[in-house]
């Protein structure tokens, strides 16, 4: 799942070190429409589907936290 959601991540924003950074909302790194289309992709790539409450920076802020995202959805 890793490997994907890095692979998603970089194809919205290629200038962005995914695996490193650790305030990707609270740093203003991704900006709303870059969350926008993060959140289409990985709604069709892993089935799941992320409402507006889930919409916070710590569900976003790292790839740690949209991994553990995922994996919650994905059990619920």
């Amino acid at each position: 799942m890793r490997e994907k959601l890095l692979e998603i991540l970089s194809e919205v924003r290629p200038d962005v070190d995914f695996e490193n950074e650790k305030e990707l909302v609270s740093g203003n790194i991704l900006e709303s429409f870059d969350i926008v289309q993060i959140v289409a992709e990985l709604d069709d790539e892993f089935d799941v589907e992320i409402s507006p409450k889930d919409l916070t920076a710590d569900n976003f802020n790292s790839l740690d936290a949209l991994e553990e995202l995922i994996e919650r959805l994905q059990e619920a």
